[in-house]
């Protein structure tokens, strides 16, 4: 495998993808008019413009309803208490990012409709990724998930909204210690994975993540709440987002034939080079850091394969 460090896509320090639909500022005239729920959450700032508290999870999520619907014609979305509530406009680049690493095998042209299979590790209660990438690109999803509670959420989300059920299903992951075995069943074959995984080591990480965040904001950080929530499956686990993209690397060589390209996001820089190490390990043929950003922020996701070009084309 060549050094995949040589292989990263240039981040747009100031712009979402071009095909991101949520380039430009919210617009919530708009957005209360689609979604009247919203109204009560929004006021004018300090700059005088409207806007929410993006400290207040209800506020967060009220705008989340508001986008699924205007945007994807998502008409009823709803999460349990306390389940991740993920920004949308960053879970729709990781999308179309994803749309142009397909491309690439396709003459660079997406390809969209059904028989794109993209397999979403952790669906999570939001359900977010099939949502948006099947109004996108008519791509049909399979969402995993082991939280009981978040599955009969996403389950509830698609039962909502018959035309995304037509692209969507879920599956119950039976055993936590796997992510792929289990998920991938004999005879399917997926175009890609995606995954957002728990990044944090433990729950004391992570609520010094969100600390640390209050603190910047000038807020009370002695009883810090999360504003976009998330539970512990969807937050942190033993060796944090190293070690669960090193076991689905692990996972990923026993499926190399039924599926095109592995991704996951990687929310830290400075874990990458253990990343790199365990593609290296598996004799992955083609690795890709894919960079993306919003506003100052910005992220990335490894894709790897083990397939040459020609037998990823999607049929």
């Amino acid at each position: 495998m060549k050094n995949p460090k040589k292989k990263n896509f240039p981040a747009q320090k100031t712009n979402l993808h071009p095909r991101n639909l949520h380039r430009e500022r919210y617009d919530f005239t708009t957005l209360c008019e689609t979604s009247p729920e919203l109204k009560a959450f929004v006021f004018r700032n300090q700059w005088g413009d409207d806007s929410i508290d993006f400290a207040e999870p209800l506020a967060v999520k009220a705008l989340n309803s508001a986008l699924l619907k205007h945007f994807y014609q998502v008409e009823h979305w709803d999460i349990p208490e306390g389940y991740l509530c993920p920004p949308i406009p960053g879970r729709a680049d990781y999308l179309h990012y994803l749309a142009d690493v397909l491309a690439a095998d396709h003459g660079y042209q997406v390809p969209r409709g059904q028989n794109v299979c993209i397999l979403d590790i952790g669906v999570g209660a939001n359900c977010i990724y099939p949502l948006i990438g099947q109004h996108a690109y008519g791509w049909r999803f399979t969402g995993t998930e082991v939280d009981a509670v978040a599955l009969k959420s996403a389950g509830a989300v698609i039962k909502a909204n018959p035309q995304a059920a037509k692209n969507i299903r879920l599956r119950q992951q039976q055993d936590p210690n796997k992510i792929l075995k289990g998920a991938i069943k004999s005879g399917e074959h997926y175009a890609a994975t995606m995954c957002n995984p728990p990044f944090h080591r433990s729950a004391e990480d992570a609520l010094s993540g969100t600390r640390r965040k209050l603190t910047n904001l000038g807020r009370d950080a002695s009883a810090p709440v999360l504003n976009f929530g998330g539970k512990a499956g969807e937050l942190w686990c033993e060796g944090g987002e190293v070690a669960f993209i090193t076991k689905m690397i692990e996972e990923s060589e026993s499926f190399a034939k039924q599926v095109g390209w592995f991704t996951s996001l990687v929310s830290r820089q400075e874990n990458l080079p253990a990343i790199y190490e365990a593609l290296e390990e598996v004799e992955a043929l083609d690795v890709r850091t894919i960079e993306m950003s919003q506003g100052q922020k910005v992220s990335r996701f490894i894709a790897w394969t083990f397939l040459p070009e020609n037998k990823r084309k999607i049929r």
